[in-house]
């Protein structure tokens, strides 16, 4: 029987741009792909220069497709939860206190719902005096836990490839679009990306050779993942262009007792791409906060 993953047919790839990213993909989609019946065309993204995506959740929150299976890791019913930014605004319905996760879900394997437990219980003790989010402490959110990132995100498109480049802290993600994975994967914190186009309205990606450890997490949930993670994401394009959702199936056999479906949206916005550094103080922890640490390199990369 075919997976979930199999039923989504994945087969081929995003990365970094400048401030003309919008432009330039309308620009190098070849035009008679643009000319190609509805269902061969290609989706133009980022169809503008000051055209960008921003995101409506900063949580995995919303349910998956009817069918989809096992849906996103919850908060705990014993600690009552809302999610700071909620349709694109910041919750201002009540109190807001960190997320407490539901270790005891059953898709969980021992090992991951024994630190996501250790990682409450540090928050409940005061250990912690703030979850660890990616975004807020400047490391890569990863695939998928990236797509929760809140600055403007934009696609640049080539017959070759996509890019995907945040503003946030210049953070650029590469999607080849071939039908093959490489034969030999390193891990890293994007892994590799191939992609296709389905439909003229949706691009699907493949994604393997995920780095698993220390703040690689698939969701602000602080939920792990090994290096057998396994992620294909479909992101459709709205008929009137305003809107942008992806549905993502999350498998780990390592992890998950089966496989999770994500899903998250986005609205268009006028925002032409600006330049972002996220630490530029070097994560000085002025008010002496029992932070995470930001990243730091231990040697240049050239």
């Amino acid at each position: 029987m075919p997976s979930f993953a199999d039923r989504l047919t994945p087969s081929c790839p995003f990365v970094r741009i400048g401030i003309a990213a919008g432009a330039l993909a309308a620009a190098l989609i070849p035009s008679a792909l643009t000319a190609a019946p509805a269902k061969d065309a290609i989706p133009v993204f980022t169809p503008a220069s000051n055209s960008a995506w921003q995101a409506n959740f900063w949580d995995y929150i919303l349910p998956p497709p009817q069918g989809a299976g096992h849906g996103p890791i919850r908060t705990d019913p014993a600690h009552p939860y809302n999610s700071q930014i909620q349709n694109g605004a910041l919750f201002r319905g009540g109190e807001l206190n960190d997320p407490i996760v539901d270790a005891k879900d059953v898709v969980l394997k021992p090992w991951a719902a024994k630190q996501m437990q250790e990682s409450n219980e540090e928050l409940l003790n005061g250990t912690k005096s703030a979850p660890f989010r990616a975004e807020a402490r400047c490391w890569p959110g990863g695939v998928p836990g990236q797509l929760l990132f809140l600055q403007p995100v934009y696609f640049l498109q080539t017959p070759k490839e996509v890019v995907m480049l945040w503003q946030r802290d210049s953070l650029a993600r590469h999607i080849f679009l071939t039908d093959k994975h490489s034969a030999s994967v390193r891990p890293s914190w994007y892994g590799e990306s191939i992609a296709h186009y389905e439909n003229g309205d949706t691009l699907v990606v493949d994604t393997i050779g995920l780095a698993g450890g220390k703040y690689h997490f698939i969701d602000t949930f602080r939920t792990p993942h090994s290096d057998k993670l396994h992620v294909v994401e479909r992101f459709t394009l709205a008929p009137d262009g305003k809107t942008l959702t992806a549905i993502v199936l999350v498998e780990d056999p390592e992890t998950f007792n089966e496989p999770l479906t994500l899903k998250q949206t986005w609205r268009r916005t006028d925002a032409s791409i600006e330049e972002s550094v996220c630490a530029e103080d070097g994560g000085l922890n002025r008010f002496q906060q029992s932070l995470d640490p930001i990243p730091v390199a231990a040697k240049p990369d050239f």
